[in-house]
């Protein structure tokens, strides 16, 4: 046997020895119960930059969790071209939107090699029913996924070119924070079009917004890297008033 082959079942992460329990599905359960869920997960191979997890259209048999990397979501549009849906980022779920109908209403591709966990739907709908507290936090994950959603149709609806990528860049550094990663300093994983895309500019105007914030003085970028130097500035750019410290632990 070659003594390179790693076997992926000796380097398995349990749930509670993971850095990202907290920001999945296990909030709020105890160890004993962490292990049953645990039991249940299968963690897959790492998807490489690219590749499908799942696509539109496929049967819903799981929902999944991001444990590194990074995957888009999108659905086609009615001239055939891509229409983003959403970024997902290390310890967020996807896959919940096909719960429904059954079927995944929009393809997830790998922005880079992204390791995932895969929750299979039913096993976890059954332990649900015996654990009260992970069914009440998989209501919670669908009720963020709502809000959020609902926050996406009012930027693309209520605010201008320069406050979609404010508040855009605001999101990913809040994200990156709850992770324990700087607020200030990352890379997007995600091309300018898909940022366009998502946040329904053209490409050249997410260019020329990322050009006016250097010019400002808001941030540096350099290729996929950014560098915020002035949040305050961000937040007001965004439109929207940066909490205190001691308010929000995630901004």
């Amino acid at each position: 046997m070659n003594d390179k082959v790693v076997d992926i079942s000796k380097i398995k992460v349990a749930c509670q020895n993971c850095s990202l329990f907290q920001l999945c599905l296990p909030m709020g359960v105890d160890s004993e119960d962490l292990n049953r869920l645990d039991e249940i997960i299968k963690r897959k191979r790492p998807v490489k930059r690219g590749d499908d997890l799942f696509r539109v259209g496929d049967d819903f048999k799981a929902i999944y969790a991001v444990r590194s990397g990074s995957i888009k979501t999108y659905s086609p549009s009615h001239d055939g071209q891509e229409q983003v849906t959403g970024f997902h980022l290390p310890g967020e779920l996807l896959g919940l939107d096909a719960i429904s109908n059954g079927h995944h209403p929009c393809t997830a591709k790998s922005l880079e090699t992204t390791s995932v966990c895969e929750i299979p739907f039913d096993r976890l709908e059954e332990l649900g029913h015996q654990i009260p507290s992970l069914q009440r936090q998989l209501f919670r994950v669908m009720s963020r996924e709502i809000f959020e959603e609902e926050g996406h149709t009012l930027l693309l609806g209520k605010r201008n070119a320069e406050e979609r990528l404010a508040a855009f860049l605001l999101s990913i550094s809040s994200r990156f924070k709850s992770r324990g990663f700087s607020t200030t300093e990352f890379n997007l994983s995600m091309s300018r079009n898909d940022i366009g895309n998502y946040l329904g500019l053209a490409v050249e105007t997410v260019s020329r917004m990322f050009t006016r914030f250097q010019d400002e003085g808001v941030l540096s970028v350099e290729r996929k890297h950014v560098e915020i130097h002035d949040l305050d500035r961000l937040h007001e750019l965004a439109g929207v008033p940066r909490p205190s410290s001691s308010s929000c632990s995630s901004c």
